[in-house]
């Protein structure tokens, strides 16, 4: 899924969007600063936004166990599913909630941990320039209808500050190894509320060959 070019905006105008961007930091999403982050390379700039899902405990919604994770606070006996997450040191840029509040844990100017060993269009190691969007779901099932809104919402302001020029799940840069955020994630829904963006590819739709490809191996 391709953005638009980006528009010169007046900035004002921004502000009264009520999405400001200070030093890569969304002021509409409620900040969560996790640790797990760290400088993008020399010259990378944004120009790819991963799609994600996550869930924890595994299809249970709305408690703190997210946030916990992101910022290495998960107790491994909160539950049994947290045992072989605790100790990850992981994260994304943002999540969107169930009903669509968006959290932000590193700013978009810096790293987050999100995609781990990737590849898209012949080239790996896509964290370095990619922002990470997790959704709250778990991967087969379906995403509410506040999240399409909020993800285009997101998008949107992403590829007005970004040279954000695609959006792809982490089942495309990472084939065989994820799958989020699975069946579930309708991409022309989200083509739709991105007010005719074009899907290139339409990743729920492509076949595992074409994907392989466009992703270099």
């Amino acid at each position: 899924m391709k953005c638009r070019q980006r528009r010169r905006r007046h900035p004002r105008r921004d502000c009264l969007e009520a999405a400001c961007w200070r030093q890569g930091w969304l002021s509409t999403a409620r900040a969560v600063p996790s640790p797990n982050h760290g400088p993008r390379p020399a010259g990378a700039e944004v120009r790819l936004a991963v799609l994600h899902s996550i869930s924890l405990p595994p299809g249970r919604y709305g408690g703190p166990a997210i946030e916990q994770l992101f910022t290495n606070r998960l107790d491994p006996a909160g539950h049994p599913a947290f045992a072989e997450v605790a100790a990850l040191r992981v994260s994304a840029h943002f999540l969107i909630r169930r009903d669509g509040q968006v959290l932000q844990f590193v700013s978009v100017a810096d790293r987050a941990w999100h995609a781990g060993a990737s590849r898209w269009r012949g080239v790996a190691n896509r964290n370095d320039d990619s922002v990470g969007i997790e959704l709250e779901g778990l991967e087969g099932r379906r995403f509410t209808a506040a999240q399409y809104r909020r993800a285009a919402w997101l998008l949107r302001r992403l590829c007005g500050a970004w040279p954000v020029t695609e959006v792809v799940g982490h089942e495309h840069i990472a084939p065989g190894r994820k799958r989020d955020p699975g069946p579930g994630w309708r991409w022309p829904r989200l083509a739709r509320r991105l007010g005719g963006m074009p899907l290139q590819p339409t990743p729920a739709r492509a076949t595992a060959s074409a994907l392989r490809a466009l992703a270099g191996d």
